[in-house]
């Protein structure tokens, strides 16, 4: 097989894919105890004010607001107090001008009463009566009705990814069941290789390698979301191959093959894509390092990604476009990494035209962040458990001078 006739920048790669991926993951309902980060199959609206009735946000009395204006230190207001709000309970005594009713943070505000003056601002003055040391305004300290959220509002819109604040809003609005997510999208994750074996594999035979890339990518899979399913490490043989992502195929919603992307004789993964089925191949090679082999198909509407062999590469490269992939399939928001910007604290050298993704080291010198590559092959996963992060050093240059600023995606 001859070299690449063309590799496609990682933006450009991603873009031809997804035009052509039209399957999505489907919706379920489950309980908001579970929902923690599930994403929203449609937007969810309230089915009531919150709050309900009109609260206090502190301990202190119940009061007219224009009985306290003027009030100070030197000139206080009195106001009679007669009697006192039970929590939990409805507030059946009104407030009447002069008069005030103890509340406590929670409480329901009174008819009569338009703000609660703060007990550290009252002075008690006798059996009944305080003195109201600070004036309030009207609304001061109190929530009013429907000030959280309004009936019908939208409080999650759709393809939103559950945080704990929101499970304790639908909570509040007593949504507990029933709540309409995407379905974690089903990834069936395939290593090949004759020399590929099981990780438990003990002790190992000369010549082969346990199988790193299936947990590592499913570890990735999980993280964004999915649900994965590790089959069986299929031979170097073709039909073997196909048979597996054939039996696969209905069932899954993404299909991931590590290793058999390279330029050789033994590819036999861009073959087998575009004989499962149409479009089939889109993409078969990235302008980026390490992963340049990387193979983007589509199969019956579902993406399917060929990954290098060597494990780094096929971290990265999953990163880039299986973690975003697999958002896609649930119409969420993209995810959000982490990043930062540090200075190179070595020449990285690269190539016009070519996106690298460089792993580094982050160390604070003198209160700024720079980033010390850990420079190794592709092949050696050690390179990354050692790492903090990847220096992308952008398509259209040729590298990065000591020094400079460049952006580390955090692990």
């Amino acid at each position: 097989m001859s070299e690449f006739f063309e590799v496609l920048p990682p933006d450009e790669a991603r873009a031809t894919w997804w035009e052509q991926v039209t399957h999505r993951a489907g919706m379920e309902t489950i309980r908001t105890v579970d929902a923690l980060g599930r994403v929203t199959a449609q937007a969810i609206t309230s089915p009531e004010a919150l709050p309900a009735f009109r609260r206090s946000t502190v301990d202190g009395y119940a009061v007219r607001a224009a009985d306290t204006f003027g009030a100070s230190d030197s000139l206080p207001a009195y106001v009679q107090v007669i009697g006192e709000v039970a929590m939990g309970q409805a507030a059946v005594i009104e407030v009447q001008e002069g008069t005030a009713l103890l509340i406590h943070t929670g409480g329901m505000v009174p008819v009569g009463a338009d703000a609660v003056v703060m007990v550290e601002h009252t002075q008690e003055f006798s059996e009944h009566e305080i003195e109201v040391r600070k004036p309030v305004a009207p609304g001061e300290n109190v929530l009013q009705v429907g000030e959280d959220v309004t009936t019908g509002a939208e409080i999650l819109p759709a393809g939103h990814r559950i945080q704990p604040q929101d499970v304790g809003a639908l909570l509040a609005l007593g949504l507990v069941d029933d709540i309409p997510v995407r379905r974690r999208p089903r990834v069936s994750i395939f290593s090949t290789g004759d020399e590929v074996v099981p990780p438990d594999t003990t002790p190992l035979s000369l010549g082969q390698i346990r199988d790193i890339n299936s947990g590592t990518i499913g570890a990735l899979c999980e993280q964004a979301g999915a649900s994965v399913q590790t089959h069986e490490i299929v031979p170097d043989h073709p039909e073997a191959l196909y048979a597996a992502l054939a039996d696969a195929l209905p069932g899954a919603d993404m299909l991931v093959v590590t290793a058999g992307s390279s330029v050789s004789v033994r590819d036999m993964t861009a073959f087998t894509i575009n004989r499962l089925g149409a479009p089939g191949v889109l993409v078969h090679g990235v302008a980026a390092r390490p992963g340049k082999p990387t193979i983007l198909g589509v199969v019956d509407g579902k993406p399917v990604i060929g990954l290098p062999g060597n494990p780094v590469s096929a971290l990265v490269m999953f990163t880039l476009f299986g973690v975003p992939a697999i958002a896609s399939l649930m119409e969420a928001e993209m995810p959000r990494q982490a990043r930062l910007r540090a200075r190179v604290a070595v020449n990285v050298p690269s190539v016009a035209g070519r996106e690298d993704h460089v792993p580094v080291r982050l160390v604070d010198r003198d209160g700024e962040m720079w980033a010390e590559p850990v420079f190794g092959k592709s092949n050696l996963i050690f390179t990354l458990v050692g790492a903090h992060g990847l220096l992308k050093v952008p398509l259209n240059t040729t590298g990065l001078r000591e020094g400079a600023w460049g952006e580390v995606v955090l692990f």
